[in-house]
C-alpha cells in the first residue's frame, strides 16, 4: 500500500521493477507500479488488495476508508487476531469500513519466494460475496497459480492466525532435535487445537481440512522459508526473541499471534495446550524443554 511502506523502499521498487529487499529476482509485470500516494493509488479503483501484518490492518483500513468509492470491494492477505480486541480481520474490516463493501480474505500455503519464482501454487479466497470470490479467483489464477473459493471467512482466518503459533512450536521441536515423530504429533494435535477454536467461533469444520488450514499449517511447520518456524529454531538454539527477530529481519506474526490466540482461547474457555506452551515460552520465561515436559506429562485421554 502506498504511504504505508517506507518511501525509500517504494522508490527503489519503482526504479528497479522488483522488491529487491524482500523478493529479489521477481520482476514486476508491466502493469504494476509502486506509488506512495494513497489517493492516486485508489482513484477510480473498484477492487483493493491490502497486504499488511495484522497489527497494521486497522490503521491501514482507516487510512483508505475516505478514499474508497461506494462500490469498492476490499480484500486482504492479513493473518492473525487483532491483539487485545480478539477480532479476526473480517471483523476489523466490518467495524472500520461498514457493511456496504464486499469483502474477502486471501490465504493458504503460499511462500512469496516460490510464487515469485513461478512455481505451481494453490490458495483460498473466502468472501462474504460469492460473485466477488469468483471474480477474484479468475483474476488471480494463471498457469502456475490456482485460487479456490470459500464462504467460510472465519475458518480461513482462524487457520491463518493459529498456524503461525504452531509453526514456532514445530521449529523449537526440530531445533531441540526431537525428530519427525514429535513434529508430526505437534502438527496433528495442533490441527485439533485450531479446529477446536475455529468451530467455537462459528467456522465450518470441513474448512480445516483445506488449503488455508491444514495446508498452510503443514507448510509453515515444515519448511525453513517460514519465518515462524525459523523463530522456533532460533529460540531452541538459545537466542532471545529480539536476537531471533534481528536475524530473521522480517515480521514474525506468530509472536504477537501467540498472545492474541491465548486471549481468545481463554475468553472462550477453549483448551489449546500447545499454543499455551508457546505463549509461556515467549512471554513467561518457560524454556522449550520445560514446555515439552509439560505437554508430555498431561493426563492421558481419548484422541477424539
Amino acid at each position: 500500500m502506498g504511504g504505508i511502506l517506507e518511501l525509500d523502499l517504494l522508490e527503489a521498487m519503482a526504479k528497479d521493477g522488483e522488491n529487491a529487499r524482500y523478493l529479489p529476482g521477481a520482476s514486476f509485470p508491466p502493469n504494476l507500479t509502486a506509488n506512495p500516494d494513497l489517493e492516486a493509488c485508489l482513484d477510480g479503483v473498484r477492487d483493493v488488495l491490502v497486504v499488511v501484518p495484522s497489527h497494521g490492518l486497522r490503521d491501514t483500513l482507516t487510512k483508505i476508508k475516505p478514499l474508497l468509492s461506494p462500490d469498492s470491494r476490499v480484500c486482504w492477505a492479513t493473518k492473525g487476531f487483532e491483539l487485545h480486541s480478539g477480532k479476526l480481520p473480517h471483523q476489523v474490516a466490518s467495524e472500520v469500513l461498514g457493511p456496504e463493501h464486499s469483502m474477502a480474505v486471501l490465504s493458504g500455503p503460499t511462500f512469496a519466494k516460490e510464487v515469485g519464482d513461478g512455481l505451481p501454487t494453490a490458495m483460498t479466497i473466502a468472501a462474504n460475496d460469492n460473485d466477488f470470490a469468483d471474480e477474484l479467483a479468475r483474476a488471480l489464477s494463471s498457469g502456475n497459480f490456482r485460487a479456490y473459493t470459500s464462504n467460510d471467512m472465519i475458518g480461513v482466518e482462524v487457520g491463518g492466525a493459529v498456524k503461525n503459533v504452531l509453526a514456532i512450536a514445530a521449529g523449537m521441536s526440530d531445533g531441540l532435535g526431537f525428530g519427525a515423530n514429535t513434529r508430526i504429533a505437534l502438527i496433528t494435535r495442533g490441527l485439533v487445537e485450531l479446529m477446536r477454536l475455529g468451530v467455537a467461533l462459528g467456522a465450518n469444520r470441513e474448512t480445516f481440512m483445506g488449503l488455508a488450514c491444514m495446508g498452510d499449517l503443514v507448510l509453515t511447520c515444515t519448511d525453513n522459508l517460514s519465518r515462524n518456524r525459523r523463530m522456533g529454531l532460533a529460540l531452541a538454539s538459545g537466542m532471545s526473541i529480539e536476537e531471533a527477530k534481528e536475524e530473521i529481519q522480517q515480521v514474525v506474526e506468530g509472536v504477537l499471534a501467540a498472545e492474541a490466540v491465548k486471549e481468545v482461547a481463554d475468553d472462550l474457555g477453549i483448551e489449546m495446550p500447545i499454543c499455551q506452551q508457546v505463549y509461556q515460552i515467549l512471554y513467561e520465561g518457560t524454556s522449550p524443554r520445560e514446555a515439552v515436559e509439560s505437554l508430555m506429562g498431561r493426563a492421558l485421554k481419548p484422541e477424539n
